[in-house]
């Protein structure tokens, strides 16, 4: 049965990791489209902080979902979930092999298992919760929700936060929600992934040459560019991405150029950690997982497995 199913490349893993390059290698050889899967290079603002493919690369081979939005506007994941759909059926229509590359796993998972059908949170609930400590949001969770409250660390600020504001706006616990998700494609379509989870000194040490590439080639001017915009506030996605506060604070000579390069690469590092650590154990185990960094051997990988 699902090899009658329509095909679905996806190569993911956390940044620095190769993703890119064997992407377009696989478009290459199969006649693919690339679509983007990660969450900070959507925006127009981040070609280079964002490690987006050059505009080179993307004349390749055919690129959706890169730099398509402005870095003023609201994202989610179910909206890049509905574009994406949209992108993969257009790429079978015109007899092309979709394949999703990027490291942001709340996109992958939305569109391949669907989303919750939660209804528009209060937005008075959702204040008053997000300006509140975080132990007393996990007391009065443990109250209304135990069970989420089992589930989740003390700690765990952002998740706690959404857990209480879900059942107190709604009256239903969040479980309750997702069990009644909506809209993933993964029973629609013939899946192939590969999970890129190379050696960890590799990947640390490609991390921190790659911020000082990003340095050689425009960082600066793009995040000043962000910085010069008034419609864009402090908080938005695109002003917090890693690279754009240290390279803000050096140019408004709070911290040298030293300290922010330092501070930058130990962000990346710490943030391709927490992916890595996500795709190693979250995916399904029947995704597979590799810990090569050649390009071609990783193209002989999915041509074994998949192709």
């Amino acid at each position: 049965m699902t090899d009658t199913l329509p095909r679905v490349a996806l190569i993911a893993g956390p940044t620095a990791s190769g993703k890119s390059a064997l992407a377009i290698a696989l478009a290459k050889a199969h006649r693919g489209t690339v679509i983007n899967a990660d969450s900070a290079q959507v925006y127009r603002d981040l070609r280079i902080l964002s490690a987006r493919p050059s505009a080179e690369e993307e004349a390749q081979v055919p690129h959706r979902l890169f730099g398509h939005v402005d870095g003023a506007e609201n994202y989610s994941a179910a909206r890049w979930a509905r574009e994406a759909r949209t992108e993969i059926a257009s790429a079978h229509a015109n007899n092309r092999l979709p394949i999703l590359v990027g490291g942001t796993g709340m996109y992958m998972r939305t569109l391949i298992e669907g989303i919750a059908p939660v209804p528009e949170i209060d937005a008075e609930v959702r204040a008053e919760v997000r300006a509140r400590p975080v132990a007393q949001n996990y007391r009065d969770l443990q109250s209304l929700d135990p069970a989420s409250a089992q589930r989740l660390r003390p700690t765990d600020t952002t998740r706690i936060a959404r857990a209480l504001e879900v059942v107190r706006s709604t009256g239903r616990p969040l479980a309750d929600w997702q069990r009644a998700k909506t809209g993933g494609i993964g029973n629609a379509i013939r899946l192939m992934p590969l999970v890129l989870l190379p050696d960890r000194a590799w990947l640390t040490d490609r991390c921190d040459r790659r911020f000082v590439s990003m340095l050689d080639h425009g960082a600066v001017p793009e995040a000043l560019a962000l910085a010069a915009r008034a419609d864009i506030p402090d908080t938005s996605p695109v002003r917090r991405a890693i690279g754009v506060p240290q390279i803000l604070g050096w140019q408004a000579g709070e911290i040298s150029r030293d300290q922010a390069v330092s501070d930058a690469q130990a962000a990346t590092r710490q943030y391709a950690k927490r992916q890595y650590t996500w795709f190693r154990n979250q995916p399904p185990p029947a995704w597979q997982r590799v810990s090569e960094t050649e390009k071609i051997q990783l193209h002989l990988i999915f041509e074994t497995l998949f192709l």
